[in-house]
C-alpha cells in the first residue's frame, strides 16, 4: 500500500524533505549502530517482516539549542502532517515492547517519559522523512558494498553548519566513529546517504542510484583515472574525482577545457560516454535500468588526441587557421628500461639501457640502446634531447638511474612537470617482452608482409624490445598501439651515420638539439637556388605552406580514428588544394629549378597527395562544418546500411505528410499544417476556443493561452517509429564514419612521406630567409679535419649588435695546428668566440649558410663543450665536481673528428690543483686525442704548452688596450694606487695575455673605491712576489750554462742588480 501523502502535503514534504534529511543526519543514525538489550537474533524475530518503516533512530544528547529549535520544528510539522505514518509506529512499538534501549547520557529509559515522547517524535520524523525522500531502486547491491567498503568523499559544497554538527556528534561518542568504519558513504548532488550493514530495512540495501554503483564499477577498472560521465548534456564528477576537477559538472561544450587542465597537472583523465538513446532504449530490454555507458577514451600529457581535447574548429576563419591544432611543442612519451647487471657493473654503477621514444601525436618512433656510467650522463642526454612529458618506467630501477629521474623530473614545475608512470617488472623481463612483441606484429598489425621489417624488430637489444613491449601495451590502453605497425619508420638516436653527437651540455649551453647531416650539400644547393632565384615558383610555394594547418598532427589524429568532421575536412581540403597548386607548378619547376631535391619532392608530391581528391569530393562540406555525420556523404553507394536507414525515414514522413489529408478532413480545415515547436514535430495547433471539434482519441501535447496542440493516434505512433529511425540512423553513421577513415588511412604512409617534402622544403625555405639577413656565405664542406672560418661572426650576437660586433677569424686543421690556447682580460668576449665557432660548425653541418666572409667546415662527428660554473644540488654535487665530470665524460667520448671546447678548466679549486687539472687535461687532447680544441684559461703556465707542442698548438688571447692616463702611478703614493682601465677589443690575437686584468671588471661592477685601491696594491705586491721568483728561476737556469769564472763574475753583478731592482720595486 502506498504511503504517500495527499498532494498538497505530499508536494510540501517533497520541497522540505532534502532539507530535513539534511538536519536529521547531522545528529541521528539508524538504532543497529546502538547497544540492545536483546540479541540481533530476538531483534530480527519481533520485527514486522511486511513493515517497510525504517529503523528507530536514537537521540544523542548535548545538542547545541538552535539544534535542539531545529528538530523541535521537524518533529512539529510531522505531527501535524503525518496521520497514517502514526499508526505505523505504533504497531512496530508494539511488537518490540520487550526490546530495551540503551542511550549513552540516559540511565532509565523506561522510567524517563519525556525520553520516551522524543524517541516517539523522532521515530515518526524519520519515518516521514524517509517517506518524502526520493526513490531509489532496490538492486541488491550486497557484492558492490563489500567492493566498496569506503568510497571517496563528495565534494558537493556541504551547509558549514551540517560540518560542525558533525564534528560535534563524533566528538560526543568515540563509538560513533568505530561504527562508522563499517558504513558505507557515499555523497551524491549534496546528499549524504548511510547504510547500516545490521539493518534489515529493504529500502536501505539499494543506497546507491543505479548510476552511481555504474560510476563505481567503471572506476573500479580504472582507479588512477579521473572520469568525466557523460549526463544528458553535461559531464559529471563523482567522489574524489570531483574533489580534483573542483568541480561536479560541466556542459559538454566545455570539455576540452576542463580535460586540457587535468591533464596539464599530471592526472590520467577518462571520459565516458552514453552509449544508447532514449527513442532506442524505450523499446530495449532495458528500458528500465540506467542508460548503458562506456569509457570512450583515456588522456595523459603524451595522449591528447581527438575531438574532445580540441575545440570545434572554424573552417570559415582561415586567419585562425594556426589557432586551430593542438600544442605544437613535443610531447613524447619515453619508455626506460636497464639491462641486468653484473657483479662487476653493480659495483661501478655502470649498466646498459634501453629507451624506446613515441610521440602519439605525429607517430614519431625513436629508440636507442646504450652502456652508461655511474653518472647516467648518456641517459641524461637523450631525456634533454627529447623533453618528454611523460615517462614510463619498471616499479624498480636502480639507484642511480632512480636518482637521475627524481632531479629530471623535479626540475620543472607546475604544469610543466613530466609525469610519470609505472608498471610492473613482469613487462619488462625480455622472455614476456618478447612474447608480447611477437603476438603483437603476428595478431595484431597481421599486415606485416615485409619479413626483413620484422626481422629488424626482433634483432633489436634486449632492452629496446623490452621497452617496445611496455610501450605498445600502455598505448593500448589508449588505442594509440597503430603507430607502432610500421617498424621501418622508427629511428635509432644515436646512429653515426645520421646524427651529429652533441651531449646534454651542449644542449643547454647552445640551445640546440641534435641535427640530420646527411645530404648536407644537396640542402645547400636547394638553401642557394631559393635565395637567387629569380623566378616566381618560390614565392607562390611559400604562399600556399603558409595557409597550412599543423597537417602532421591531424594525419595522425585521423589515423587513430580520434579526428572530428572538422578537423577531417580542414587537413583533406588543405591537402587537396596543395595537390593542385603543385600540380600546376610542375612544368615551371622542371624548367626553371636546378636543384635536384627540390625538384625531386615538387614533383613527388601531387602523386603522393592524389588519393585525397576522392574523400573530398565524396563528403558534404556543409554537413562537416556542421558535425553533421548523417549527411556528411554526398555518395551513399559505398554505404547501403546508411541509405536503407535513410529510405526507411523517408518512407515514415511521407505517410505522415499523407496522414495531414485525413487530419484536414477530421478538423474540416483544408489549410491545417504541421506545426514544429521547441523540437516538437508535426503538431496540429488549435484556437482554445474551437477545442471541441479535437477527437477525444488525440493527445495533448502543449498549450499556451491562446492554442493547444495536438498528436493523433496515428502521428503518435509513427513518430515515435520515426525518431528511433532517426538515432538508429546516427548509430549507423558513426559507425560509416569510422569504415571511412579506416579505408582512408589505407593512404596513411604515402601522405606522412608528402607531409616530410613539404616540411623539408619549408625548412629549405627557413634557411634561406637566414641567410638574406646579413652577410652569410656558403660554406664548403669537406672530409677533412678542418675549421677554417674568416670574420666570422656569432649569429645571435651579430643579429642583435649589428654593425658594433667586432668578426674573428679561426683557422684549425687537424694536419697544422689543431688546438687554440685562448687567454685574455676578463669580459674581453672570450666564451662568445668559442660560442661562435661551435655555432658555425653546426650551421654548416645542417645546409646552413654561416654568418662569415668565407667558411671551411670539415665533418665533425661530435661536439664536445665544458663551459660555464654551477653546482647541482639534486645531485649533490659542487661546482667543481660539475665541472670535472663533464670533462671525465668528454674524455671519454672525444674522437679525433670532434671538435672540443672548454672554457676556464681548474678554476674551481687552488691555483696550483687547477694549473695542474688544466695542464694535464689539455695535453692529453694534443698527444692522444688529437682532436680540434679551444681552450680557454686564466693560467699563463697552460701556455707553455706552445713549447712543447709547437706544429699543433698556438696562443691566442682576446685583445686589449690598457689606459696610459690611469696607468701611470706614483711609487712613492702607495695609497693612491687604482686599478688599471682597460678597453676591450675583442679581437682574436696571436700571443698570452700575461694579465687577466679582474680589477677591471671590479671597477665596472662599482665596487667601493678603497676595496679597489686595497686590491690593486695587493695584486701589485703578489705580482712582485710572483715576478721576483720568475727573475730568480731564470738566473738560476743560466747558472747551469756557465763554464769559467769570467761568465760567473758577470752573472753574479747581473744578479746582484736585479735582486736590487725587484726590492726596490
Amino acid at each position: 500500500m502506498s504511503r504517500r501523502k495527499p498532494a498538497s502535503d505530499g508536494a510540501r514534504a517533497s520541497d522540505s524533505a532534502p532539507a530535513r534529511q539534511a538536519v536529521l543526519s547531522r545528529f541521528f543514525r539508524s538504532a543497529g549502530s546502538l547497544k540492545s538489550s536483546s540479541s540481533p537474533k530476538v531483534a530480527a524475530e519481533n520485527a514486522d517482516p511486511d513493515s517497510t518503516a525504517p529503523p528507530a533512530l536514537t537521540y544523542l544528547p548535548g545538542l547545541p539549542s538552535h539544534v535542539e529549535t531545529e528538530i523541535d520544528r521537524s518533529k512539529k510539522r510531522t505531527l501535524e502532517n503525518d496521520g497514517p505514518a502514526k499508526k505505523r509506529t505504533k504497531k512496530v512499538k508494539e511488537k518490540g515492547e520487550g526490546s530495551d534501549l540503551v542511550i549513552s547520557g540516559i540511565s532509565e529509559p523506561k522510567k524517563c517519559l519525556r525520553t520516551r515522547i522524543v524517541l516517539k517524535s523522532l521515530e515518526k520524523l524519520k519515518e516521514f522523512c524517509c517517506d518524502s525522500a526520493l526513490p531509489q531502486n532496490t538492486v541488491p547491491t550486497e557484492t558492490h558494498q563489500e567492493r566498496f567498503a569506503v568510497l571517496p568523499k563528495c565534494t558537493d559544497y556541504d551547509d558549514i553548519s551540517l560540518l560542525r554538527a558533525k564534528n560535534a556528534v563524533s566528538s560526543e561518542d568515540s563509538k560513533t566513529q568505530i561504527h562508522r568504519t563499517s558504513t558505507t558513504l557515499f555523497c551524491y548532488q549534496g546528499r549524504t546517504l548511510t547504510s547500516d550493514p545490521k539493518t534489515s530495512n529493504k529500502r536501505a540495501k539499494s543506497i546507491y542510484t543505479p548510476l552511481e554503483l555504474q560510476y563505481m564499477e567503471m572506476k573500479q577498472q580504472h582507479k588512477d583515472a579521473v572520469l568525466c560521465v557523460e549526463c544528458g548534456y553535461k559531464y559529471r564528477f563523482f567522489g574524489d574525482d570531483a574533489e580534483t576537477g573542483i568541480i561536479t559538472s560541466i556542459p559538454t561544450h566545455r570539455l576540452f577545457v576542463h580535460v586540457r587542465r587535468l591533464v596539464a597537472k599530471g592526472y590520467k583523465v577518462g571520459v565516458v560516454k552514453q552509449t544508447e538513446t532514449a527513442a532506442l532504449k524505450a523499446i530495449g530490454d532495458n528500458k528500465s535500468s540506467v542508460f548503458s555507458r562506456k569509457l570512450t577514451a583515456l588522456y595523459t600529457k603524451s595522449t591528447l588526441i581527438g575531438e574532445d581535447v580540441n575545440p570545434l574548429i572554424k573552417l570559415d576563419d582561415a586567419i585562425n587557421v594556426d589557432e586551430i591544432m593542438n600544442d605544437t611543442s613535443s610531447n613524447y612519451l619515453l619508455c626506460i628500461c636497464e639491462n641486468k647487471e653484473t657483479i662487476k657493473d653493480k659495483k661501478k654503477g655502470n649498466i646498459f639501457i634501453g629507451i624506446v621514444g613515441v610521440q602519439p601525436a605525429t607517430g614519431e618512433v625513436v629508440f636507442d640502446s646504450f652502456q652508461d656510467s655511474a653518472t647516467r650522463s648518456e641517459l641524461e642526454t637523450r631525456i634533454l634531447g627529447l623533453q618528454p612529458v611523460e615517462l614510463l618506467l619498471p616499479s624498480h630501477l636502480s639507484e642511480q638511474t632512480e636518482a637521475l629521474i627524481l632531479r629530471v623530473t623535479a626540475i620543472s614545475v607546475r604544469d610543466d612537470r613530466i609525469r610519470v608512470e609505472r608498471m610492473d617488472n613482469i613487462n619488462f623481463e625480455y622472455s614476456h617482452a618478447f612474447q608480447a612483441v611477437t603476438d603483437f606484429y603476428t595478431k595484431d598489425v597481421g599486415d606485416i608482409k615485409d619479413a626483413q621489417n620484422f626481422a629488424g624488430i626482433t634483432n633489436l637489444e634486449k632492452p629496446v624490445i623490452c621497452c617496445l613491449s611496455a610501450v605498445i601495451k600502455h598505448l593500448k590502453e589508449f588505442n594509440l598501439e597503430k603507430m607502432f605497425s610500421k617498424p621501418k619508420n622508427f629511428k635509432q638516436l644515436s646512429s653515426e651515420m645520421e646524427f651529429m653527437t652533441i651531449n646534454g651540455k651542449t644542449l643547454r649551453n647552445l640551445e640546440i638539439l641534435q641535427n640530420q647531416v646527411r645530404e648536407i650539400n644537396a640542402r645547400l644547393d636547394a638553401v642557394s637556388e631559393v635565395l637567387h632565384a629569380e623566378s616566381s615558383v618560390f614565392d607562390q610555394i611559400e604562399n600556399h605552406l603558409r595557409k597550412l594547418p599543423d597537417i602532421e598532427r591531424g594525419l595522425c589524429s585521423i589515423y587513430h580514428k580520434k579526428c572530428s568532421t572538422q578537423e577531417f575536412f580542414l587537413i583533406v581540403k588543405a591537402l587537396y588544394q596543395l595537390t593542385l597548386e603543385f600540380q600546376a607548378l610542375i612544368p615551371a619547376a622542371n624548367s626553371h629549378i636546378r636543384s635536384d631535391l627540390l625538384q625531386t619532392f615538387i614533383v613527388e608530391i601531387p602523386e603522393l597527395l592524389s588519393p585525397v581528391e576522392h574523400y573530398v569530393k565524396i563528403l558534404n562540406e556543409h554537413a562537416a562544418r556542421l558535425g553533421d555525420k548523417t549527411e556528411i556523404f554526398k555518395d551513399l553507394s559505398d554505404f547501403p546500411l546508411i541509405k536503407e536507414r535513410k529510405d526507411e525515414i523517408q518512407e515514415i514522413t511521407n505517410k505522415i505528410q499523407i496522414h495531414l489529408q485525413e487530419i484536414r478532413r477530421i478538423l474540416k480545415n483544408p489549410s491545417a499544417q504541421y506545426v514544429t515547436v521547441s523540437g516538437q514535430e508535426f503538431m496540429i495547433e488549435i484556437k482554445n476556443s474551437a477545442l471541441s471539434c479535437i477527437p477525444a482519441d488525440w493527445v495533448k501535447v502543449g498549450s499556451t493561452k491562446a492554442v493547444s496542440r495536438f498528436h493523433s493516434p496515428f502521428i503518435v505512433d509513427n513518430y515515435r517509429h520515426l525518431n528511433q529511425l532517426r538515432e538508429q540512423l546516427i548509430l549507423d553513421c558513426n559507425a560509416g564514419w569510422l569504415d571511412f577513415l579506416e579505408n582512408f588511412n589505407e593512404h596513411y604512409h604515402s601522405l606522412c612521406k608528402a607531409v616530410h617534402h613539404l616540411a623539408t622544403v619549408d625548412c629549405i625555405f627557413s634557411l634561406a630567409k637566414v641567410a638574406k639577413q646579413g652577410d652569410y656565405c656558403r660554406p664548403t664542406l669537406q672530409e677533412e679535419r678542418k675549421i677554417v672560418i674568416k670574420n666570422g661572426r656569432h649569429p645571435v650576437i651579430d643579429v642583435l649588435l649589428g654593425e658594433q660586433y667586432v668578426p674573428n677569424s679561426t683557422n684549425l686543421s687537424g694536419d697544422s695546428e689543431r688546438v687554440m690556447i685562448i687567454t685574455g682580460p676578463n669580459m674581453g668576449g672570450k666564451s662568445s668566440y668559442i660560442k661562435q665557432v661551435a655555432l658555425i660548425t653546426i650551421m654548416a653541418q645542417i645546409g646552413s649558410y654561416v654568418p662569415a666572409e668565407e667558411a671551411t667546415i670539415g665533418i665533425v662527428d661530435g661536439i664536445f663543450t665544458r663551459m660555464g660554473a654551477a653546482d647541482n644540488i639534486y645531485k649533490g654535487q659542487s661546482t667543481f665536481m660539475e665541472e670535472l665530470t663533464d670533462t671525465a665524460e668528454i674524455i671519454k667520448k672525444a674522437t679525433s673528428q670532434s671538435l672540443v671546447i672548454l672554457d676556464e678548466l681548474g678554476r674551481g679549486t687552488s691555483t696550483h690543483d687547477g694549473i695542474a687539472i688544466a695542464y694535464a687535461t689539455l695535453e692529453h687532447f694534443i698527444r692522444d686525442v688529437k682532436s680540434l680544441t679551444l681552450f680557454v684559461t686564466h693560467y699563463p703556465s697552460v701556455c707553455e704548452l706552445e713549447k712543447s707542442y709547437s706544429q699543433q698548438v698556438g696562443n691566442y688571447h682576446m685583445g686589449f688596450l690598457v689606459s696610459e692616463v690611469e696607468s701611470k702611478q706614483d711609487p712613492g703614493k702607495e695609497e693612491g694606487q687604482i686599478p688599471d682601465f682597460v678597453t676591450f677589443l675583442y679581437q682574436i690575437t696571436r700571443g698570452i695575455a700575461a694579465r687577466s686584468y679582474g680589477l677591471n671588471v671590479a671597477k665596472l661592477a662599482d665596487v667601493p673605491g678603497e676595496i679597489l685601491k686595497t686590491a690593486a696594491l695587493k695584486s701589485k705586491d703578489l705580482e712582485g712576489l710572483v715576478n721576483m721568483k720568475r727573475n730568480r728561476l731564470k738566473y738560476f737556469a743560466k747558472l747551469w750554462t756557465i763554464n769559467d769564472a769570467k761568465d760567473l763574475q758577470k752573472w753574479t753583478n747581473e744578479f746582484a742588480l736585479q735582486e736590487i731592482a725587484d726590492v726596490s720595486s
